[in-house]
């Protein structure tokens, strides 16, 4: 019999053909952290075989083929037409009733306001990283919308960047599935949010954690939208007991996204943040030692440098971890090479803020439209 859905607790690494990297890692947390004090919140998942399915219902698959064959990526008005066709095409064809039923009866075991995430087959692979492709829907309450957003993220599988990528790492369109993770939400709305990693991301540096943290759900620390609080940790002082806080930087933290209105058409929005709360940091010292705790525990178990989410709750405090996944930039770097660059001539400064890497870049520059610089 074909399962449609798995839960997270019994899901693990050898999962990923079924669930993905993300949601089969989701799993291995739960089954194998869980006595080290890693709390992850539950969650389901939908399998690659569901999402095979969907495709293969009523000869979908075999018109999104069609357009896919004869489309050259590198032509992006051409792309987007044929992405956006796509996509609509996914978004009018009905779910197959077997796995309708069973994604409502597990959201009714779950209930409540979850989060609804992409996950897959090939992805976070340090050598093909699908990662961040693909789309994430937060606070989605009640089975229809629930409904909607699966079947919003087996369209993202063919949003532009994704079916270019594909085609530019020679990916067979065929060869990569989606499931979706359908996980409870962490009231991080009220409280703070983040990523860390078990290195220095840039500069390789083994021995320390490196954590971001800014107010509110994590998106907008994700996305590069905020400007965030960031620490590092000594993880010999760490494992010893000792206070291993290296570093603290305050970001400005000018803004943060929450849970929208009740009746609101969307489910979060972004707001400012009081004036007061930009010049705080956002978890406390206390905080940041738990989370280089779950961040050691998760790279040991892992046996690799770790891309890791978390969330702490505003109404319990607890800290729970909400994705780990390989770390990919550092993992790819020979880290025999040493590169300098040069500025071959000054000019006038006409903008600073936090470097996103270490690499020099040249070229005309377009600032778009934003609401807010954080």
């Amino acid at each position: 019999m074909t399962e449609w859905i798995a839960w997270f607790h019994d899901l693990g690494m050898s999962d990923v053909p079924r669930v993905g990297g993300k949601n089969a890692s989701l799993g291995e947390l739960i089954s194998g952290l869980s006595s080290a004090g890693i709390r992850v919140p539950d969650g389901f998942a939908t399998t690659a075989d569901a999402y095979r399915a969907f495709i293969g219902h009523k000869n979908l698959d075999r018109d999104i083929g069609t357009i896919l064959d004869s489309l050259d990526v590198d032509n992006l008005a051409d792309l987007r037409e044929a992405g956006a066709s796509i996509r609509g095409m996914v978004m009018n064809h009905p779910l197959p009733a077997d796995l309708e039923r069973s994604v409502r009866e597990a959201y009714d075991t779950l209930g409540g306001s979850v989060a609804v995430r992409s996950s897959a087959t090939a992805e976070d692979l340090p050598e093909a990283s699908f990662a961040g492709q693909q789309e994430t829907f937060l606070n989605v309450r009640g089975i229809d919308q629930v409904l909607h957003r699966v079947r919003e993220v087996f369209a993202s599988l063919f949003n532009d960047r994704a079916i270019a990528y594909r085609v530019h790492q020679g990916f067979a369109h065929a060869d990569v599935a989606l499931s979706a993770g359908i996980q409870r939400m962490v009231r991080s709305d009220l409280g703070a949010s983040g990523v860390m990693f078990t290195i220095d991301t840039e500069s390789g540096f083994e021995e320390a954690v490196f954590i971001t943290s800014s107010w509110g759900l994590g998106e907008c620390v994700v996305q590069g939208s905020v400007n965030p609080d960031e620490f590092y940790v000594y993880k010999p002082a760490l494992a010893a007991g000792r206070p291993a806080i290296l570093r603290r930087t305050r970001g400005s933290k000018l803004i943060k996204m929450v849970y929208a209105p009740e009746g609101s058409e969307r489910t979060v929005e972004t707001v400012d943040v009081d004036p007061a709360r930009q010049y705080a940091f956002s978890i406390t010292d206390e905080d940041v030692t738990e989370l280089a705790k779950m961040a050691v525990a998760i790279g040991e178990h892992y046996g690799r440098p770790m891309d890791i989410e978390w969330g702490k709750d505003g109404e319990t405090g607890d800290l729970m971890i909400l994705q780990a996944r390989p770390e990919t930039v550092r993992s790819r770097d020979s880290g025999n090479t040493l590169e300098q660059f040069r500025l071959k001539e000054d000019g006038e400064v006409l903008v600073t803020g936090r470097s996103v890497g270490q690499r020099i870049g040249t070229g005309p520059h377009n600032v778009p439209q934003l609401t807010h610089w954080a």
